[in-house]
Formats: C-alpha cells, sequence, structure tokens
C-alpha cells in the first residue's frame, strides 16, 4: 500500500488465493482506495520453460487401508449436503479430494495427494482430473461406480453450465476465488466448512487400528535409529544432515512405507531452538556429545501417517537443562492425561501443555497440537489445540499432535511430541467425558530428567508409558535391540 497511489488497481491471479485471503487483501486495500481485480496468471505468457504440472500416477487406497468404500463416503457427503440445505459441493482441498475418492498420488511433496477437484452431489460425482494419471482399470473401476472423469480444466465450464436452481456449497478457506467467479449469479452458494474436511478428521475404528500398526512400525524405525546414533557418536564424526539422512533410511525398510510426512527436523544446540530448522548438507552442525540434540520427523504408510518429536542429551546436562525438559514433558504429559467433557475446542485444553512453562514465566511460540491425516498431510484441520481461537471440537476419532517445546535462542530447543488420539472416556450425570489415548510408540529419555520437579502422578504415567513401548516393541526387534530397550525404559 506504501508504494501505490490512491485509484491504483492491484491484479492477482484468483486461480492461486483463498475466497477469504481475496476478501481479506480487498478489504485492506480498499482501506488506502486502492482496488483488488482478478488478472488472470499473467506468468504464463512470458514463462517460456515453466514446468508442466505434476503427472505422476494416480492410485487406489485399497480397502484393507482405506476401511469406508467410495459409495459410502460419497453418501456420507451427500448426507452432510442435505443437513446444510446444499445441492452440490466443490472439493477443492486436495487431501478432501483423496480421502472421499479412496485415491493416492505424489505430485506433492511428501503429502500423496494428486491434482484434481470434484463436485458432489445426490445427481451426480464428477472427478476433474487429468486422465492421463489414471491407470485404465482404476479409471473403469471409477466409472462403474458411478463417478463421471472429466478433465482437470474442465472444473469452470461444468459450473458454469449448473442450473439456477442449484445451491451449492463452498469452502471459503479452501477454494479458490476463481473457482466461485465461475459459479452462476443465479445459482445460491452458501459458505461454510467442506464436508469431507470434517468426516475424514474423525477416524474410523478400523483406521485407528490401522494407525496403531503404522506406530509399531514407525517405533522400531526410531529405536533403530535411537541406537545407531547411541552407537555412531563413540566412533565417527556425524552432522544433522546425516541425522537426518538415517531418520529417513530407517523408515524406508518398514513395511507398507510410502515416504516421509515432512524433511526431518534435526536440531543441534542453537539450531533446535529454531522452531522449524531445515538442514542441508551446507548449513548441517556437527553433532558432538554435548548438550541437547532434536529431532522432529515423521513417515507415510499406507496404514497411517506419523509425527514424532524427541529430545536427547548428549551428555550430562545444566541444571537448567533438566529443568527445561522437565517442565516441557510435564506438560506434554498433562495434556496427555486430560479429561474433558464433549464440545471441548483445543484452545481450552492448550494451557495444560504450557502451565508448567509459564510457572516459570516460560513459553513456546507455536500451536500445542494439530491434526494429523490418515496416510495423508500430517497437518490436517479443522481442529487444533493451541491458543488462539479455534471454533471445531475436539471429538472422538480426531488424532492429534502433542508437542509442548522451549527454546532458547542462540542456546538450544527441546521439543517433545506424541501423537493420540481422541476416545470416549465415562458418561457421569455430568455430561459425556472424552480423554486421549497416546499412539507414539518410542522411549523418551529419562536421563535429562530433573525426576524432583514431577509428581508421582507424572511419574506413573512415564513409567506406565515405557513399559508399553517395550511391550509392543519388544516382539518386533533383534535381541540386541531388545536388550537395550528394556535399559532406557526402566522405571525411574
Amino acid at each position: 500500500k506504501s508504494n501505490l497511489a490512491e485509484g491504483a488497481v492491484v491484479g492477482t491471479d484468483e486461480s492461486c488465493i483463498s475466497v477469504n485471503q481475496f476478501r481479506a487483501m480487498q478489504k485492506n486495500l480498499a482501506q488506502s482506495s486502492i482496488s483488488l481485480k482478478g488478472s488472470g496468471d499473467l506468468l504464463n505468457p512470458i514463462w517460456n520453460d515453466r514446468p508442466p504440472l505434476p503427472d505422476a500416477p494416480v492410485y487406489e487406497h485399497e480397502l484393507q487401508y482405506a476401511c469406508t468404500d467410495r459409495p459410502s463416503k460419497i453418501e456420507a457427503i451427500c448426507s452432510g449436503l442435505d443437513q446444510l440445505g446444499a445441492d452440490g459441493q466443490v472439493i477443492t482441498a486436495l487431501d478432501d479430494l483423496a480421502w472421499t475418492f479412496n485415491l493416492r498420488g505424489n505430485d506433492v511433496e511428501c503429502n500423496p495427494v494428486f491434482l484434481a477437484f470434484a463436485y458432489i452431489s445426490r445427481k451426480r460425482t464428477v472427478l476433474f482430473i487429468n486422465s492421463q494419471k489414471l491407470p485404465a482399470l482404476l479409471k473403469a473401476k471409477l466409472q462403474v461406480e458411478g463417478i463421471q472423469i472429466d478433465e482437470y480444466d474442465s472444473l469452470p465450464s461444468f459450473l458454469q453450465k449448473l442450473p439456477s436452481t442449484a445451491c451449492i456449497l463452498i469452502d471459503p478457506d479452501r477454494t479458490n476465488q476463481s473457482i466461485v467467479k465461475n459459479i452462476p449469479e443465479h445459482c445460491k452458494v452458501i459458505e461454510g466448512l467442506s464436508v469431507p474436511c470434517k468426516l475424514k478428521a474423525i477416524k474410523t475404528e478400523g483406521e485407528i487400528q490401522n494407525i496403531r500398526q503404522a506406530m509399531r512400525k514407525d517405533g522400531v524405525a526410531m529405536i533403530g535409529f535411537l541406537y545407531w546414533l547411541k552407537n555412531i557418536l563413540a566412533t565417527h564424526p556425524v552432522d544433522e544432515y546425516l541425522v537426518a539422512q538415517k531418520l529417513i533410511e530407517f523408515r524406508e525398510i518398514q513395511p507398507d512405507y510410502k515416504g516421509i510426512s515432512f524433511f526431518p527436523i534435526v536440531g543441534y544446540k542453537e539450531h533446535g531452538a529454531i522452531v522449524h530448522f531445515h538442514v542441508t548438507a551446507e548449513n548441517a552442525l556437527p553433532v558432538q556429545k554435548e548438550g541437547f540434540l532434536l529431532f522432529d520427523s515423521g513417515g507415510q504408510y499406507l496404514d497411517g501417517t506419523t509425527d514424532i518429536t524427541r529430545t536427547i542429551a548428549l551428555s550430562e546436562l545444566t541444571d537448567q537443562q533438566k529443568n527445561h525438559f522437565t517442565l516441557v514433558l510435564k506438560g506434554m504429559i498433562s495434556l496427555s492425561m486430560a479429561k474433558f467433557p464433549v464440545n471441548t475446542r483445543g484452545y481450552h485444553l492448550d494451557i495444560l501443555a504450557r502451565n508448567p512453562l509459564w510457572q516459570q514465566n516460560l513459553n513456546y511460540g507455536h500451536g500445542t497440537g494439530h491434526g494429523v491425516g490418515y496416510f495423508l498431510n500430517v497437518h490436517e484441520g479443522p481442529m487444533s489445540i493451541r491458543q488462539e481461537f479455534n471454533e471445531h471440537t475436539i471429538e472422538p476419532g480426531m488424532v492429534l499432535s502433542n508437542e509442548p517445546g522451549m527454546y532458547l535462542t542462540g542456546e538450544y530447543g527441546i521439543r517433545t511430541e506424541n501423537m493420540m488420539a481422541c476416545v470416549k472416556d465415562e458418561n457421569t450425570e455430568f455430561g459425556d467425558f472424552l480423554r486421549f489415548d497416546t499412539l507414539t510408540i518410542c522411549p523418551i529419555d529419562t536421563s535429562a530428567i530433573d525426576k524432583n520437579l514431577m509428581t508421582n502422578e507424572e511419574i506413573n504415567w512415564l513409567n506406565n508409558y515405557h513399559l508399553w513401548v517395550y511391550e509392543e516393541l519388544e516382539p518386533l526387534i533383534d535381541d540386541e535391540l531388545r536388550i537395550w530397550l528394556k535399559e532406557i525404559t526402566l522405571p525411574i
């Protein structure tokens, strides 16, 4: 705004900006008497060597993993539309599409999704996709199920032909401005949360059981990695980038592995204080037997998506370091043990993870928990656990991360992260209550704990957690790893 005069016009490619983003930008510019208009894609005519859109093949997420078939999911979406008084929905979020059609792809790094749009109503279901991405047998299977396949770029012309009686649901946070402009003015438009966004956030019992199996595989990978790290530091030079590569390698050998869910965040000493530090071969610090090493990583498996952070001590710690590590752990345990009534939102629970830090005038500058997809995006909505308001309640079947942290700029970072599932607890005279079941299966470094700061309840939780970790992983690892795992999961 500071570089434009009153009356100026700003152009934007409306296919790259959501409805709500367009409105917010329009309102902001209007305060300076500047208008915002859609200009289309101005780059394409001059970008001669522009890479083509990704064309990775799409494949089926088999029913043994997906747990619910396509017709049932489409019917659930139509039922949700009925409740909203809408005839159809334009589905634009790639993870919504992948979930709805039990399909996966490789068009976005780390996320098993594919470029497409869809329109779903009781009268018809249309998938707009580059048909070359669909193997012939899969395309035929979709068509037999009544799913119409149209080309990726044909959505605008389809929308322009909608009848005047149509009532269309669009999610203004997940739908670009260009799509809405192509809906005829004679159609009624309802704005609200994408129906499949909420449906996919609530995992079925079958999906939860599959996620538990993915967690066992991820736990085996993490134990192998931790044992490698313990031994390699005694004999060979290691840097952060090698640590990141090894986190990937130990997952790659697990069954049903399909890739990383994000590039590992590995932070030694001061790099650990950079919450989303991206390590490269060029910026990697050598890892020595001193201080903290933080590593945040995850995998994509046919039966689930994982996200885990551990911070380990590489030497004897200072009292301050142990204090900070233990406060973070106390917060993670507090949220893990939470019981709460139905209709509770994430911002109601956030203080449980922060309170131990707050009591010493400490804090962390990121959210406490995000939803996690099911062999989909590692960050999934609509729910979250953070200080900021989020209207969406935490409901049974939702899978979230639990990841408080503590960061001292220029010194070190600490984060301890498990994934957990919301489940029903008890019904009392005060209503229905919920709780969390921990899903992540990996030890926490007990050498970094100041036991004097922990309550008996917290100590019992940690000891029970470590007993469970050992019992879950012991049958899946060799004798050498089993002996070591027993040692590092002993009660404190």
